[in-house]
């Protein structure tokens, strides 16, 4: 009669179901984030297809540089304005759910673009259904993961999971750029939609929604006795209704400075990947006699470097302020575009693989330090503010796709894009280094009252 209370003594501290788990296998935990990198990595492939297939489009039907940055400038701003509702989908439906029906989309969005033969129909596919599957898919995902599933490393997490997206451009681009030499746009566009749609399977079977599904607390939640700011949303009525929640989370955000912060930073961070570099830098290459299959070749290489950036970044998160790491990327990256106009050429010299090396390393660095600050500063509503965050982004994304865009098509050449790219660097590293750390503490309380 004796053990029994001896054995239940041993169990009943921890009142999470199976503490012991974590102890003998693998936390689920990181098989989600295994799962949540492959859906990373599936969404991620049009995210290299515009660069690539911007010049074949042109030579088909002769459309201008405007009208296809107009395309992806569409996509970049519905890829930012879903992410804030999507995080809040994801709290009143489930991760899974939305996860599966963005690929879905992503997936349709690319087959169809093989119908294609007028202008409006690649807005349509390239801008509207691509822009939402994306946008659901965006890097508030890999917070969202991070924060309801990892009690410890979240910042490391965060980082891997972002270099999802640069893993994907990394398998996808330089077989869409040989694809569309040779067979042609179409079929890498086929390619693109058949690396979305084949992780759905996974994502059904094995991203599960939260910790409390597999019966577990989440991943280092043992040690820490009691997580600040637990990976639940708040009780004040979140999972009524997703729109109402996200636009409630903007209203208290926005009356905190350090939410306007972030916000220009990171606009200016899609300005200076997505919208510039990530649609462009092919283009431009090609304008100086680069042949395409090269510059993608570089921009392949950008993502390997972007997996290793991104993940010692969020080591660094972890342990460092992310305030003055945030200030170093964005002043690293204002010095590369800065001396980018003077590195193109039609042959690949040592200083483009220097450029292509730094560039990769500070490609987005800078999500996982823009994370920390959200939850930080904002608490629980951390998730959804970073897809407030987050679209910003994408809208100085949009912004500088089509401003360059018209810039080629005005000059003839991307220079004035580049060389304005690097100065609105600088702008964003002095606001991140001005982000202090003891007001974001301060303003904490109010955001999430």
């Amino acid at each position: 009669m004796s053990t029994l209370p001896e054995e239940t003594a041993d169990i009943s501290p921890q009142a999470a179901p199976q503490p012991q788990g974590p102890r003998r296998r693998l936390h689920p935990a990181w098989t989600v984030a295994a799962v949540a990198f492959l859906a990373l990595v599936g969404a991620a492939g049009f995210r290299a297809a515009p660069g690539v297939l911007m010049v074949p489009l042109q030579q088909e039907f002769g459309w201008s540089t405007t009208v296809l940055s107009a395309a992806v400038s569409i996509n970049l701003v519905l890829f930012g304005l879903t992410a804030p509702f999507a995080a809040a989908l994801m709290e009143r439906f489930g991760i899974r759910a939305v996860t599966a029906t963005a690929l879905v989309l992503i997936g349709a969005g690319s087959a169809l673009t093989v119908l294609v033969n007028q202008s409006w129909q690649i807005l349509l596919t390239w801008g509207l259904l691509i822009g939402l599957g994306t946008g659901s898919m965006a890097l508030v995902f890999a917070a969202t993961i991070a924060n309801n599933w990892f009690a410890k490393s979240r910042g490391l997490v965060i980082g891997i999971l972002t270099a999802g997206s640069a893993a994907g451009q990394l398998v996808f681009l330089p077989f869409i750029a040989l694809l569309a030499q040779d067979p042609g746009w179409r079929q890498a566009s086929l390619l693109i939609a058949a690396g979305a749609l084949a992780v759905v399977p996974l994502v059904l079977k094995f991203l599960k929604n939260s910790p409390a599904d597999a019966g577990v607390l989440p991943y280092g939640a043992e040690e820490v006795e009691h997580p600040a700011g637990s990976a639940k949303a708040p009780d004040d009525g979140p999972r009524s209704n997703a729109a109402i929640r996200a636009l409630q989370v903007l209203k208290r955000a926005s009356r905190v400075r350090t939410f306007w912060a972030l916000v220009a930073g990171f606009a200016i961070c899609g300005a200076t990947t997505n919208g510039l570099i990530g649609t462009h830098f092919i283009p431009s290459a090609h304008d100086h006699g680069m042949p395409e299959t090269t510059a993608a070749g570089l921009l392949a290489v950008v993502g390997i470097f972007d997996i290793i950036g991104t993940i010692a970044s969020g080591w660094l998160t972890d342990r460092f302020n992310p305030r003055v790491l945030l200030a170093v990327y964005y002043q690293f990256r204002g010095i590369g575009l800065l001396v980018l106009p003077l590195l193109l050429n039609a042959e690949v010299q040592p200083s483009m693989i220097v450029f292509v090396v730094i560039y990769g390393l500070d490609w987005v660095a800078t999500v996982p330090p823009t994370a920390a600050i959200c939850r930080e500063t904002f608490g629980a509503d951390g998730s959804v503010v970073f897809g407030w965050v987050f679209a910003a982004h994408q809208l100085g994304a949009a912004a500088a796709a089509i401003a360059a865009g018209a810039l080629r098509d005005a000059t003839g050449h991307y220079t004035y894009a580049w060389l304005g790219a690097a100065a609105m660097c600088t702008i964003a590293a002095v606001i991140s280094a001005t982000i202090r750390r003891n007001r974001s503490s301060r303003e904490a309380e109010p955001a999430a009252a």
